[in-house]
């Protein structure tokens, strides 16, 4: 058996839309963050990025199962002594809706420079409108 090398250009890059309303963080990110990676293509390689983009709509409708709705914490540090700026759920899906989606599927990929060129193929919108209508994206099922 031969390795098959595909250049990244010559790669064939699909579009896919998800509709997250009502389904669980955890399973939207790990499915996406599957596609992101290319793991569903004959030719994938750890090293490459060869995924598909994925449009994510409806990600204020999110789900999370149990007390994670109050419960569950997002830290983020200022850089500053005492700077440690802590939020629920609930608070950081009303600032910022597609945030808890964006980090679920971040910390899904890989780290460094190769995991933020793959997190740049992922676009997420609190509503059901997005702009990318023109690429034809085929809806993925969860």
């Amino acid at each position: 058996m031969k390795t098959i090398f595909v250049n990244e250009r010559d790669a064939v890059r699909n579009w896919y839309v998800v509709d997250a309303a009502g389904k669980p963080l955890g399973r939207v990110a790990a499915k996406v963050a599957s596609v992101l990676r290319g793991k569903h293509k004959a030719t994938f390689a750890r090293n490459q990025e060869m995924g598909d983009y994925v449009v994510i709509i409806n990600a204020d409708k999110v789900a999370v199962t149990g007390a994670k709705f109050n419960d569950k914490l997002y830290h983020h540090h200022t850089g500053y002594v005492g700077g440690l700026k802590t939020f629920t759920f609930e608070k950081k899906i009303q600032r910022h809706p597609d945030a808890p989606l964006m980090l679920a599927i971040k910390g899904m990929l890989p780290k460094g420079p190769l995991g933020r060129a793959m997190l740049k193929n992922v676009k997420v919108y609190a509503g059901t409108e997005h702009p990318h209508t023109a690429q034809n994206p085929q809806p993925l099922e969860i």
